[in-house]
């Protein structure tokens, strides 16, 4: 199937609707019927500002975090107008794929 590899940039302090952005942006996939979604969290990053984010002993709130699914064009389409009607501004990379399940007939 061909379709994106959408991949979000945020922060663990980044709050939508009081959830965690990135647990707002798997939840969001879910219920627009995306097959899949994984939350990963980083050792450090730094963003557009310059500033260096990275997980701190006792505080993980400026630790980086990505969400990364692969969709339909369609499945796109929702997802980026449900961010536009929600106001929900985030960093992301979109990238043309092909991808599917091995062993599948």
């Amino acid at each position: 199937m061909q379709g994106f590899q959408l991949t979000f940039y945020t922060q663990q302090d980044r709050k939508h609707r009081h959830t965690p952005l990135g647990e707002w942006l798997v939840q969001a996939a879910m219920q627009l019927g995306i097959s899949g979604a994984t939350l990963t969290v980083a050792a450090e990053g730094f963003g557009r500002g310059r500033k260096l984010h990275f997980a701190h002993f006792f505080d993980l709130t400026d630790q980086p975090v990505q969400v990364t699914m692969a969709v339909s064009e369609q499945q796109a389409e929702r997802l980026f107008e449900l961010l536009k009607v929600e106001g929900v501004k985030v960093f992301y990379v979109k990238m043309p794929i092909e991808f599917g399940v091995t062993g599948a007939s």
